[in-house]
């Protein structure tokens, strides 16, 4: 019976082993910094987006009611253009309903920042765009956790890694716009993307100070 019940055991160890295996080879192998700049670098035109009116439209739209609604399979896209602009999809893991980036991600996260101060990508602003899946809560809580989880890749990409904020527009888009129309319950649906936006301003050359008027001499009192 003793050595059955070892053999169990070291089977049952066995297993457990091998299904760690499996879950650490499921994880996907973040990208690298080439592979990203690789997908943004090839900016030609800026898309002719309001982003405070996107914001306001998602909501109002999540938000709404609407009697011939055609369903998450059917759903037109909130704004097409997005699918027009040099796009790198990300991975990044967050806990369940929240904001929270899981540490599995923090790896994926630095790599974005390396790549978004590499010097093909420096002159360009960057739209932040997060999705999540059709699932059982309403469009209007799956609108606004996109937004939080958008506002919380930018928040670390500017306080942890230093990114300048004007480069970095988050924007939550919610089921309004899946990746995988076909399949709206997919965890594809779920992913990041970082879309390059536009170019940034030129800065206007500074003016040269004007040169002081030369001082003029007052006349010397007569005694």
């Amino acid at each position: 019976m003793r050595a059955t019940g070892l053999a169990t055991a070291g089977i049952g160890l066995v297993l457990g082993l091998a299904l760690l295996v499996g879950t650490a080879s499921a994880q996907p192998a973040p990208p690298t910094r080439d592979d990203i700049v690789g997908k943004l670098n090839h900016f030609e035109q800026a898309a002719e987006i309001d982003i405070p009116a996107l914001k306001l439209q998602v909501m109002e739209r999540a938000k709404a009611r609407i009697k011939n609604d055609p369903g998450p399979v059917n759903r037109l896209p909130i704004a097409p253009d997005l699918a027009n602009l040099p796009a790198f999809t990300a991975q990044i893991q967050f806990d369940a309903d929240t904001p929270i980036i899981q540490p599995a991600s923090y790896q994926t996260v630095g790599r974005l920042a390396d790549a978004l101060v590499h010097a093909s990508l420096l002159p360009y602003t960057f739209l932040i765009v997060g999705r999540v899946e059709s699932n059982t809560k309403t469009r209007e809580a799956n609108a606004i956790l996109s937004q939080r989880r958008a506002d919380a890749i930018r928040d670390v990409l500017v306080n942890t890694f230093k990114i300048s904020t004007k480069r970095l527009h988050p924007i939550g888009l919610g089921e309004e716009q899946f990746l995988d129309r076909a399949r709206p319950t997919s965890a594809a649906n779920a992913q990041l993307q970082i879309l390059t936006f536009a170019k940034l301003p030129e800065e206007e050359p500074a003016r040269p100070a004007a040169a002081p008027a030369p001082a003029t001499k007052k006349p010397a009192k007569k005694h």
